[in-house]
This record gives C-alpha cells, structure tokens and sequence, in this order.
C-alpha cells in the first residue's frame, strides 16, 4: 500500500517522470499561489474521480467505459470550478480556463482507466493521494522558481535578497518553458549520476 502511494510522488511523477500534464505546468505556475491552486483542484478531483470509478466499476459497461469517465470527471470539475468562484474570487480568475480544462486532463483520465477501474477503493484512493501530492509537488516546485527568479518573491511576499535584480522572462511563457528545461535537465542530470553510481558497486 505505501508503494501505492509513494509511486505517483517520486517513481512515477506525472510530470517530472512521465511529462503529463504539462499545458497547466507551463500555464499556472507564474506564482506559487496559483501552482498550488492547480494542484489542490487537480487533487480534489483525481481523488474523487478514483473513488467513483472504483465503487463503480463493476456497473459501468466497458464498451462507455470512459464516456462515463469524462462525465464523472466533469461533474467533480463543475463542482471545484464554482466552489473556487464562490470562495476564492482571485485564485478562479488567475486559473481562468485552465480549471474547467482538467476535465480533459490525461492524468485523471488515465489513472481512472488504468488503476481505479481494476483496484479497490483503499487502493485507488492512495494512488490518487499519492498522484496529487506528485503533481501538486511539481506546480509548487516550478511556481516557486519561477516567482523568486522572476518577481522577488515568494508566495505574494517580497524577499529582500540584497543586489538581486528579478529577470522577467522568468514569470512570462517563455520563463515556463525554460525552468521546466532546466528542471528536467537537472532531474536527467541527478538520475545519471545515479545510475553511473550504482553501476560502479
């Protein structure tokens, strides 16, 4: 069970190891706040989704298998979407259309098919956990690279760094896509030299 769980956070990333889900990475992560944002929506909703398909996989027909998927994934989105405009105004403004798109999200959908509708509840349960916090994990990682390098700040709050001048670039699109390079090519980096490492004992 505590594979399960820990899968989705380090041996199976959703977007550090498996790169999915990258559109929202590159979107909502100008800021921590909205990296954590997305990922606490993503959660919500990969957790809920997991748990529907498993308690009702055996009445789904498997020939609308992820028809029935979509609508359940949907009916879980409409319900974060208006929470989050009735409670946190600025958080649904600053995501914008990214909340209603995880609906389409092929990290949802896939765990849905390919883990939930063979497990149990317990199970899928962690498996979500799991996934969300890995997913969440990676937003704030890349959101709070981005919003330091780029603003001088950390979670909506000024860090005085003495003789550090922002770079911009950082909290544009193009600053997304260049911190996810350099993540992912410290991440290849780290995992070469484990290998090179374990290949020497």
């Amino acid at each position: 069970m505590f594979d399960i769980l820990t899968k989705g956070i380090f041996k199976e990333n959703p977007l550090f190891v498996q790169l999915l889900g990258v559109c929202p990475a590159l979107a909502t992560t100008s800021s921590l706040s909205t990296a954590l944002g997305m990922g606490a929506a993503f959660t919500f909703v990969i957790i809920g989704s997991n748990l529907v398909v498993s308690a009702l996989k055996k009445f789904i027909p498997s020939n609308v298998r992820i028809p029935c998927y979509i609508v359940i994934i949907a009916s879980l989105v409409t319900i974060v979407e208006m929470v989050m405009q009735a409670y946190a105004q600025e958080l649904y403004l600053s995501l914008g259309i990214f909340i209603p798109l995880i609906v389409v999200n092929c990290i949802i959908l896939g765990r849905a098919e390919a883990f939930a509708s063979k497990n149990s509840l317990g199970a899928s349960f962690l498996d979500a956990v799991g996934m969300g916090i890995g997913f969440t994990g990676a937003l704030a990682i890349i959101g709070a690279f981005r919003e330091v390098i780029g603003s001088g700040s950390l979670g909506g709050y000024h860090l005085n760094i003495p003789a550090f001048e922002p770079v911009l670039l950082f909290i544009l699109p193009a600053g997304a896509f260049l911190t996810m390079g350099l993540l992912f090519g410290a991440i290849n980096y780290l995992n070469g030299l484990k290998e090179a490492h374990y290949g020497n004992n």
